[in-house]
């Protein structure tokens, strides 16, 4: 069984970067460890209560929570990134682990794979 590292960079609605990252998370589970990371902008993908229908996007942020039912338990937030964009104090819709950059950078460095979305 591999580790393999998913890094959500990109901000949510403006790409199909957080679906696909979400998709690829889902799909690997199956035969792989999987630790999904939200740096930079892609922590705005864990605020709830978007309205993404406004800009005639489909809503996918509430699929996140299928994480858990997959297994899924290693999901990293960067606390600069939530410090940087104001959010620290923001509730963030799934269950995660806040780290800071030291910590990330370990965490990223005993992974087999990385894939950035």
């Amino acid at each position: 069984m591999k580790k393999v590292a998913i890094i959500i960079s990109s901000a949510p609605h403006s790409t199909a970067k957080g679906r696909e990252a979400l998709d690829t998370a889902l799909a690997l589970s199956t035969f792989n460890h999987i630790s999904v990371f939200f740096i930079g902008d892609g922590v705005f993908h864990l605020l709830a209560n978007q309205h993404p229908e406004l800009i005639l996007m489909r809503d996918y942020i509430a699929t996140f929570n299928m994480l858990e039912l997959y297994d899924i338990e290693d999901v990293y937030v960067c606390k600069a990134s939530l410090d940087k964009r104001n959010l620290n104090q923001m509730p963030l819709n799934i269950a995660n682990q806040v780290i800071d950059e030291n910590e990330l950078t370990q965490l990223l460095a005993n992974q087999d794979a990385v894939l950035r979305f």
